[in-house]
């Protein structure tokens, strides 16, 4: 299991503080870019029929938002999927991520010298900056098509997901899931059609005290050329170690919090979606405040990523469209 594995750049010891990361200075913009030293990936890791023996069955179940506190929230898309990886991938996808910061990464590795550098905030134009009291944990970047790939694949193997996401379409569907006031389109005119898991894998790391607080995410443009929209219209979150509310012998995990909480708009209601191996969380960017709960022990990883879509527009829509942008 994930929670036996004693990591080599991080103390599971529950009275550890995270790293201070004393080379980045809070509030200070610094530009930022990252590589990924290529890894030679096994073919038979994350198969689309998994070959280990801790795998079980995938399941999924989209958000009923009226059995929550948040009932408010019914028609966001929100979903749940159970075993998408198993412990024993979990945990090798773990030490992937760590063989793939390159030595010579001066904002990607810790103060330590390990792989694991400070979790940013992106302000925009490749600039980042340290907000410890805004976002607290650790994280690696790790740019990697084969198994951002390889994990939607599985996630895709269960239909109802597929058919609830794969195209978004429909005036008010479309207003609900992109949102208002955006360019480009996003006024419900033509439809989303899925296109991939986008490559770029965030490693997260959160030790005891760390967390992530209230916010909602925006949208990822791997396009803005006007004869083509691309972005990302989903939040995937994939967890990596269980906690001990959701191990089936809660001896075998210090983790105590890290769930993934969403709020009320007045974030005073919340519904929290535990940490467990292999669980995906998958959830539309607009209208949907998150936080990444504090860790009151032990230590949570998971990774973050989101859904491209493009935009594909209706005979003579793209005119009108055009026209207003001027």
């Amino acid at each position: 299991m994930l929670s036996n594995i004693k990591f080599p750049f991080f103390s599971t010891d529950s009275d550890e503080k995270p790293p201070s990361h004393q080379h980045i200075k809070p509030h200070k913009p610094i530009q930022t870019s990252y590589t990924s030293v290529p890894l030679d990936i096994p073919p038979n890791f994350l198969s689309l029929v998994p070959n280990v023996p801790d795998a079980r069955p995938i399941t999924f179940s989209p958000l009923d938002w009226s059995t929550t506190p948040i009932p408010e929230g019914q028609g966001k898309l929100a979903f749940i999927l159970e075993n998408v990886l198993s412990p024993s991938e979990c945990t090798q996808l773990i030490q992937y991520a760590e063989a793939s910061v390159p030595l010579d990464s001066p904002t990607a590795r810790g103060e330590d010298g390990g792989p694991w550098g400070p979790a940013l905030v992106n302000i925009g134009g490749g600039f980042e900056i340290l907000e410890p009291s805004y976002r607290r944990s650790d994280r690696i970047i790790w740019d990697t098509k084969t198994i951002a790939d390889r994990i939607w694949e599985r996630c895709l193997t269960v239909e109802g997901l597929r058919k609830e996401i794969e195209v978004i379409k429909g005036r008010e569907r479309v207003k609900k899931v992109t949102g208002r006031g955006e360019w480009h389109g996003d006024n419900g005119r033509g439809e989303w059609v899925m296109r991939r898991m986008n490559e770029r894998l965030r490693f997260l790391r959160y030790g005891k005290g760390g967390f992530f607080q209230p916010h909602c995410d925006s949208p990822f443009y791997a396009s803005m050329d006007k004869e083509q929209v691309v972005k990302t219209l989903f939040t995937v979150h994939i967890y990596l170690n269980d906690c001990k509310a959701t191990a089936e012998d809660p001896d075998s995990t210090e983790l105590v919090g890290g769930a993934t909480t969403l709020f009320s708009s007045d974030e005073k209601r919340r519904y929290d979606v535990e940490c467990k191996a292999g669980r995906v969380l998958i959830f539309q960017h607009s209208a949907v405040l998150h936080s990444g709960d504090e860790v009151k022990k032990g230590v949570k990883f998971s990774v973050r990523s989101d859904v491209l879509y493009e935009q594909v527009m209706g005979k003579g829509e793209g005119e009108g469209e055009e026209r207003a942008s001027k």
